[in-house]
């Protein structure tokens, strides 16, 4: 009977030391797992940063230096220093543009609508060549 107890402390002993090494590897599978995801947070901010130094460096030169910029929709050599110029260039030769299709939308409305009215209106009612008549 002594054996059996014996062999039962045993057993719950080895249970034991196998639990603990189990909670202990998950210890250390969470260490890992905190330890990575840091690294990983390091590494994302130190690309961050360094790609927004290059995008400022980029801005920054963009905003200095004076760029000269063919413009081939509108046949027009256009001078810009800045982002704020640029904007308002961009709106100004926008605003013209809808004001030229305005006025050319209203000079040929007319002419266009009576071309329209002719075509649909006079019909001209012809037997189409391929129509075969049954006799």
């Amino acid at each position: 009977m002594t054996s059996q107890s014996q062999g039962i402390q045993q057993l719950l002993q080895a249970e034991k030391r196998a639990k603990d090494k189990v909670e202990e590897a998950k210890k250390r599978k969470g260490k890992r797992l905190k330890q990575a995801k840091e690294e990983a947070i390091a590494e994302i901010d130190h690309y961050r940063l360094q790609r927004e130094k290059e995008f400022r460096n980029k801005q920054t030169n963009f905003n200095l230096d004076y760029t000269l910029i063919l413009r081939k929709h509108y046949d027009v050599f256009v001078v810009m220093g800045s982002q704020g110029n640029l904007s308002a260039k961009i709106e100004e030769q926008t605003t013209e543009t809808i004001r030229n299709l305005t006025s050319s939308y209203h000079k040929n409305m007319e002419s266009m609508m009576k071309k329209l009215l002719n075509t649909i209106c006079d019909i001209n009612p012809e037997v189409h060549p391929n129509f075969r008549h049954a006799v």
